[in-house]
């Protein structure tokens, strides 16, 4: 089974920068016809798409970090990541990584982003 392992969450301070990662636990042959996502979800609201690069490094990106955020992947190293600039306390969540296609979908454990002074 694979699984999904992300890094680099934790506290900063409003207008500070965090970078994400998310890398599988195996490799994956497809790996590179899959799409990756970037979900978060803040206490007592609904999960929400916060930023997704498709297989042929297509972007989109949720409306609120457009201009902040940067979504970029490597398939060498099996691993999406979420450059997050100029943070703002409503950035503060727990971030799920996602990968997919139409055979298979896999998440990670969700890592914790808190932004405050």
């Amino acid at each position: 089974q694979v699984q999904l392992v992300e890094s680099g969450g934790g506290l900063v301070q409003p207008g500070g920068s965090l970078t994400l990662s998310c890398t599988t636990s195996r490799n994956i042959f497809t790996l590179f016809a899959m799409d990756w996502n970037w979900y978060r979800q803040a206490p007592g609201k609904q999960r929400e798409l916060v930023a997704l690069i498709t297989s042929r490094d297509n972007t989109n990106y949720l409306d609120s970090v457009k201009g902040r955020f940067t979504i970029s992947r490597d398939n060498d190293k099996n691993t999406v990541y979420l450059q997050m600039n100029s943070l703002q306390p409503e950035d503060s969540a727990v971030y799920y990584c996602n990968l997919n296609d139409d055979r298979a979908e896999y998440w990670g454990q969700g890592i914790q982003v808190t932004v405050s002074s």
